[in-house]
């Protein structure tokens, strides 16, 4: 007999914890769907879907299931590709050494003197030997992502893919009573103007608007010409380019933490690091650096379990072509949640009032409350990644906005206004 009450306590207990449990849910559920109909969205295409990991239970749902163009979003598929095929150092290239010439093939690696890294394991290298040959054809794909804006060849968020970078693929210009060119080859190349010009078409001839103030970043055409002037500067009379070779290329140079690569990309919202990283990870299944088989890879295998394929073209979000649900980005997340320590985790996304593109938004009270990414692109905000409630419950979000007309900074205020209702009420 105590037995049988000691069990119907227990179930009277349970069902009572299962019973508060979802009324609050029920009560999460009505208020954020109360905001989400407010007449401030009436005119654009909103999906909110919100997951707790611990209980397995989706929280809110609206839209979840549907397609909005993710913009930077896209960055969180990047990431979650690069952990899986990328080891703890970046590598840098691979090469082979007969006698005194070592034969070298790029892997994408964005670091070789890029402005923020300054990698130069490839020149420590080179030095070594008295003659370098540096494959170049390796490289399948365009060196413009699908979709991309043509006008936006002069602009610093949109270099050009490569297989083996150089200074980030831009020249890096500022005005301190006379112009500083880097790479200082292309100063030649230089000029002041008063237009909003920065580069000629498809031609390495640079702008420098007169009266500027900050540094600015051009991309460069990354042609075999360029390429060589480049190389020539650095190490004049031993490197020569080569467009094929009869050697194994099977010896790999590493160079950067592989972290730091991930962080800055995340923080920063850098495009040119995201397409690199994609790169970087085709090397590690093929000689031939092609990113839509990495990408092909990454959905069919590592992501076979989505509910809702995306269409994803390239690695950065510049593409208006992409195309993803809020529930596809909640899933992700979970299994970077699941996979990856915390500490470790968090540190890649920006921090809501403190880091990245989150510093002037979403400020936790004491300490950040959202860790998350964003992306930006005309007409369009999302924000996915994870908040942490007052309660001590972690929960993984994707908020996305698209074909709006307001401006930006008013959706983003609404946004972290139901955030912070969200913080202080599960």
């Amino acid at each position: 007999m105590k037995g049988y009450i000691k069990a119907f306590r227990l179930g009277l207990f349970s069902i009572t914890i299962f019973v508060l449990f979802s009324c609050k849910s029920a009560q999460i559920s009505k208020s954020l769907s109360k905001s989400l109909k407010a007449n401030f969205y009436d005119h654009q295409f909103t999906g909110f879907m919100v997951y707790n990991p611990r209980t397995k239970d989706t929280v809110f749902n609206y839209n979840g299931d549907r397609y909005f163009t993710p913009a930077s979003n896209t960055k969180i598929f990047t990431l979650f590709t690069a952990l899986q095929f990328l080891p703890e150092y970046i590598p840098a290239f691979t090469y082979a050494v007969a006698e005194d010439t070592i034969v070298m093939r790029g892997t994408g690696d964005p670091t070789f003197l890029h402005p923020y890294f300054n990698d130069s394991t490839a020149l420590k290298f080179i030095n070594n030997y008295k003659e370098a040959q540096l494959l170049i054809n390796n490289f399948k794909n365009e060196k413009f992502g699908p979709g991309w804006a043509w006008e936006d060849y002069d602009r610093y968020f949109s270099p050009e893919r490569s297989s083996f970078p150089m200074y980030g693929n831009v020249v890096t210009i500022a005005h301190d009573n006379n112009l500083v060119v880097i790479p200082d080859v292309l100063r030649s190349r230089t000029y002041l103007t008063q237009s909003n010009t920065q580069r000629d078409y498809n031609t390495n001839v640079f702008y420098y608007k007169s009266g500027t103030k900050n540094k600015i970043e051009i991309p460069m055409v990354m042609d075999s010409m360029l390429i060589d002037e480049l190389w020539k500067d650095l190490i004049p009379n031993k490197i020569k380019l080569i467009h094929k070779t009869s050697r194994i290329l099977d010896q790999i140079a590493y160079s950067v933490p592989s972290d730091s690569l991930y962080k800055r990309m995340m923080h920063l919202s850098d495009n040119f690091l995201a397409e690199q990283m994609l790169v970087l990870s085709s090397s590690m299944i093929s000689d031939t650096l092609d990113v839509d088989r990495v990408r092909d890879s990454i959905i069919n295998h590592h992501l076979k379990d989505l509910k809702h394929k995306p269409r994803w073209v390239d690695g950065s979000g510049l593409s208006r072509y992409n195309l993803f649900t809020p529930a596809s980005f909640v899933q992700v997340l979970s299994k970077l949640y699941t996979e990856i320590p915390t500490e470790r985790l968090f540190n890649f996304f920006p921090s809501g009032g403190v880091s990245g593109t989150l510093k002037n938004w979403y400020t936790g009270e004491a300490r950040p409350y959202i860790y998350a990414k964003s992306g930006t692109v005309g007409n369009n905000y999302s924000l996915s990644g994870y908040l942490l409630t007052n309660s001590g419950e972690l929960l993984i979000f994707s908020f996305m906005n698209n074909h709006y007309t307001k401006p930006t900074s008013e959706v983003k205020a609404r946004m972290q206004s139901i955030f912070e209702w969200l913080r202080d009420h599960y």
